[in-house]
């Protein structure tokens, strides 16, 4: 990689590691950090005796580190252990689409800050693919160590943070670059999110800004359509039985229909990433769909393309179905279905009807859309999203 132009953004490479890692263990915000995730109460009471304790056990670990790859097989390990604990069943389809010669830019649904794209790549890994490289942005890097934790896992920045006008193309110029030459120079995978933030309600939709970012580094001598077959999108749908975080989604989304906005707390990003790891998920299907070849003249066709392929490969649950059924009015009578009934029943205790009845939208959504039909639904504030924000000033370029 030409690292001139990215060192700001791009991933660590294998050089840096050992560095990074001997970094992040003598940060003394990381060992407080993890000595309250680990042993909460110990951290609490005797933060003398178990902070140096978990200073050596992470220092133990991380010198047996010493590329990237090795980097990535300990968070899988960690990421089988969720799984084991947390998912009932992992299924994936679509994975014969997928060209073996050349590297992909998977686009999918945003459900999960985390988990999302670590499923896809636990997926590609499982089938014997390369491994991604993945957009974060940088409003989640709050410490330094986080960003090099983020960084040394194969992850690249996006510069939510930029303020102006210019910064903003800056940066989205800079992006485009990056991941036009990890696609074509590298030949490494991409993911990003079809949109900003996660669909809180449920609703996958592709903001055309997204691609529009995507478009800036395109020669002025090439066609926009023949740019987007270039870089081969491929739309993922990722559907989760049981979200961890859909009654705390439904409360925020109340709370800006009600007041009009909402005020996020200083740890509820990690908080959404600690109870979406550990929360029981069900079951998860992932769906590859195919490459995006057709001509499409327009970030607009192209954002349509990746929706209908979302909509359409997004496995329905028996959650969504009896959400859609009871907003439909619908009488119940499959076994299966009177189960999600229940579990569904038993989220929506001790919520407000309003409250409710928008955690049911945003299981029925889903069904809605590959369906084509509307449903009224609350605006979504977006919070996490990977290239929104910096692609929208690509949209005011153009």
């Amino acid at each position: 990689m030409n690292n001139n132009n990215f060192d700001d953004i791009r991933p660590y490479d294998d050089s840096e590691v050992n560095e990074v890692l001997a970094r992040v263990v003598a940060s003394p915000d990381f060992i407080r950090a993890m000595a309250h995730l680990r042993f909460p109460k110990l951290a609490q009471y005797l933060p003398w005796i178990i902070r140096p304790l978990i200073r050596r056990g992470l220092h133990s670990k991380a010198t047996k580190l010493n590329c990237v790859y090795d980097v990535q097989l300990l968070v899988l390990k960690y990421l089988q252990q969720m799984i084991d604990r947390s998912v009932t069943n992992l299924t994936v389809s679509g994975l014969e689409h997928l060209p073996k010669d050349r590297a992909c830019l998977f686009i999918s649904n945003h459900r999960d800050i985390v988990l999302d794209p670590a499923l896809v790549n636990y997926a590609l890994h499982q089938n014997g693919q390369r491994t991604l490289r993945i957009a974060v942005g940088d409003n989640l890097m709050t410490e330094k160590y986080v960003e090099d934790l983020i960084r040394v896992n194969k992850s690249f920045v996006v510069k939510r943070s930029a303020k102006s006008p210019r910064d903003k193309l800056k940066a989205s110029k800079q992006l485009s670059a990056f991941i036009h030459q990890s696609l074509t120079s590298d030949n490494e995978h991409i993911w990003i999110a079809q949109r900003e933030g996660r669909a809180k309600d449920g609703d996958d939709r592709t903001n055309p800004a997204v691609i529009s970012m995507l478009g800036l580094n395109r020669p002025k001598t090439m066609e926009f359509s023949d740019y987007i077959a270039s870089l081969n999108i491929v739309p993922v749908a990722i559907s989760y039985e049981w979200d961890p975080c859909d009654i705390a989604k439904a409360k925020e989304l109340q709370c800006i229909a009600e007041s009009g906005c909402y005020e996020k707390q200083d740890s509820e990003d990690l908080d959404s990433i600690v109870a979406g790891f550990v929360g029981q998920k069900g079951h998860i299907h992932l769906s590859f769909g195919k490459p995006l070849q057709q001509p499409l003249a327009s970030a607009e066709a192209v954002a349509a393309a990746i929706n209908e392929q979302i909509w359409q490969h997004y496995y329905l649950h028996p959650s969504n179905t009896v959400a859609y059924q009871q907003l439909q009015g619908q009488t119940l009578t499959d076994s299966k279905l009177l189960a999600a009934q229940q579990q569904l029943a038993q989220r929506c205790e001790g919520l407000s009807a309003a409250t409710a009845e928008r955690l049911q939208q945003m299981y029925a959504k889903p069904v809605f859309n590959q369906r084509h039909e509307p449903v009224a639904t609350a605006t979504t504030m977006d919070d996490t999203a990977d290239v929104d924000e910096l692609s929208q000033a690509a949209v005011n370029h153009c």
